[in-house]
């Protein structure tokens, strides 16, 4: 393991300078503020944040002192091992901001530009002991409830209705153009609020994740569309996410419904945003990555889940809070000091990845979606999402290939997540195909993913570019399933309920 600095205070502890004060800063443009501590935002982390946690690393070893937005000190947490420590620890670590003693103290204003991250709501992110367990029992009892045969029927009909919307042109922007959008579509499905999808509501799930002056606005609209659908699911509940929660056991108020709802809609909305648009740059600009996808190595479930490994779609989680006096990573840590899960950095840790180029297949010991009793109750939708919708856009635009040169691709970097700008495409133009009807009932007990081939067996869940595709013809009655059904294809079509 790397070796741990010298144990010491973060600004504003009793045994440290205050945040921003002028005599150990670079100003507010640098890279550097109080006490000499890295900046986790401005031109350096948005340029670069990986490289920017490595520095950190490798000058305080797996636990680092550094500055959020405004210079508000936090520890991050970057070494694989002390991360899984404090995600397992919940009786020293909480993720109940109002135990952040800059909180309590004022220090933090309310409009502060990550509020919409940590400010405390009623939800089981934020909840400790039995009401934690009052909460989040019933998010997984909701989730069991979720039609899920029909929800991977949707992904395929959502995949297939973008890719009408573009596939004539022969060429497109698989981020703003299909993975933006397929989540967001998805989701609203599940929580029942189809009728609210526009561009407006996919620029606001983004905006408030980014940390900008309008993030506040952007939380509060989505607040109030959520809030207006418990209203209504209370007076008339459906077969939906919403209804479940406001029927459980758990009795949920209409406050609590409206921020759970919030927490699963931008949660898996970023998440399987940027875990699409990673997978897709994997497979379009990595040939040994194809080729495996080709040759049945490799299938897209495991595609997804080696991207997971490499680009986790949350970089970072913000944040974690000592309820006591602790020491990780060599780090004193005070009570009420904050911490960020660094999942990127812990992702890559030389102690647990000492060779980043070897393949992590069958290995789910990434953090991509947290882990103890804040894990994420919605990982296995997250997958759902990226999988099929991967497997149904390649299937319909096989010959796909990037249209810039890799160099040219570029990501917007935030405190939590990186999201790429742009995956621009070309292909041989298709016609639309016919979209199946709406989502039936599955049967008890359907899983959502989809289990992987034996290695080495044909497998078709994506199909094999092929060197001459043909020309699109005029418009005519559109096939609803792909001319090439081997084994694979079936399997993929029973579990989706095609």
């Amino acid at each position: 393991m790397t070796t741990p600095s010298t144990p010491h205070p973060l600004p504003g502890t009793p045994d440290g300078p205050p945040p921003g004060c002028p005599a150990h800063g670079a100003g507010p443009a640098g890279p550097l503020g109080a006490g000499g501590l890295r900046r986790l935002y401005g031109p350096e982390a948005e340029r670069d944040a990986p490289a920017l946690f490595e520095k950190l690393r490798a000058e305080h070893g797996p636990v680092a002192p550094a500055l959020l937005h405004d210079d508000v000190p936090v520890w991050v947490v970057l070494g694989h091992s002390e991360n899984l420590h404090m995600l397992r620890t919940h009786s020293v670590y909480t993720r109940n901001s109002r135990r952040w003693r800059l909180i309590q103290d004022g220090t933090i204003a309310p409009d502060h530009p990550l509020t919409p991250l940590f400010a405390w709501q009623p939800i089981c992110s934020f909840a400790e002991g039995a009401e934690r367990e009052r909460l989040r029992g019933a998010v997984n009892n909701a989730m069991r409830k979720i039609d899920q045969r029909g929800v991977r029927r949707a992904i395929n009909r959502h995949s297939n209705r973008l890719v009408n919307e573009f596939g004539r042109d022969g060429r497109a922007d698989l981020v703003s153009q299909f993975t933006d959008h397929l989540p967001m579509l998805v989701m609203l499905d599940v929580l029942g609020l189809p009728e609210e999808y526009n561009e407006e509501m996919v620029d606001a799930a983004r905006d408030m994740l980014q940390g900008t002056e309008t993030a506040n606005a952007s939380n509060a609209a989505i607040m109030g569309i959520l809030e207006r659908h418990v209203a209504r699911r209370r007076a008339k509940p459906d077969d939906d996410f919403a209804s479940s929660l406001i029927e459980d056991e758990a009795r949920l108020t209409d406050d609590e419904v409206a921020q759970h709802l919030r927490l699963v809609l931008i949660a898996a909305y970023e998440a399987t945003s940027n875990l699409t648009a990673n997978v897709l740059r994997m497979v379009l600009t990595d040939p040994r990555f194809r080729a495996q996808l080709n040759g049945g190595q490799m299938t897209v479930p495991e595609a997804v889940e080696q991207t997971l490994w490499d680009q986790p779609p949350f970089s970072a989680m913000l944040g974690y809070f000592a309820v006591q006096d602790a020491e990780l990573g060599g780090q004193r840590i005070r009570k009420g000091d904050a911490l960020l899960l660094n999942i990127a950095a812990a992702n890559v840790d030389p102690v647990v990845r000492p060779d980043l180029e070897a393949g992590m297949q069958g290995n789910r010991a990434h953090l991509a979606f947290g882990g103890g009793v804040y894990e994420c109750p919605g990982d296995d939708l997250g997958r759902a999402i990226a999988d099929t919708g991967v497997d149904a856009l390649l299937m319909r635009l096989p010959d796909v290939e990037l249209a810039v040169p890799e160099t040219e691709l570029h990501w917007t970097n935030s405190l939590i997540s990186s999201h790429l700008k742009e995956l621009p495409v070309v292909f041989s133009p298709r016609r639309p195909v016919a979209l199946s009807g709406v989502p039936g009932k599955a049967a008890a007990g359907s899983d959502w993913e989809i289990t992987s081939p034996v290695p080495g067996t044909a497998a078709a869940g994506t199909a094999t570019p092929r060197a001459t595709p043909p020309a699109a013809g005029p418009a005519g009655p559109a096939p609803t399933v792909p001319a090439q059904r081997g084994g694979w294809r079936r399997l993929l079509e029973w579990v989706r309920g095609d």
